[in-house]
């Protein structure tokens, strides 16, 4: 069974990553694509964390994070 959410984080992710080298190439936008960096990968891991939860709450409090 696949992973949607997993696959889609990940389809962002790799959109974040191309839009950062944009603005720090083209647009010399380096503190705000730095951020974008950050938060926009930080989602993908947070639902892989969310996949080793401890419990349904766990799980449950790690994708809102991730949301």
């Amino acid at each position: 069974m696949d992973n949607v959410v997993k696959e889609k984080s990940f389809a962002f992710a790799v959109r974040m990553v191309k839009l950062y080298k944009h603005l720090n190439a083209e647009k010399n936008e380096y503190v705000i694509a730095k951020q974008l960096l950050r938060s926009g990968t930080a989602i993908g891991a947070l639902v892989r964390e969310a996949e080793q939860a401890e419990s349904r709450a766990d799980f449950v409090h790690k994708n809102g994070i991730a949301l």
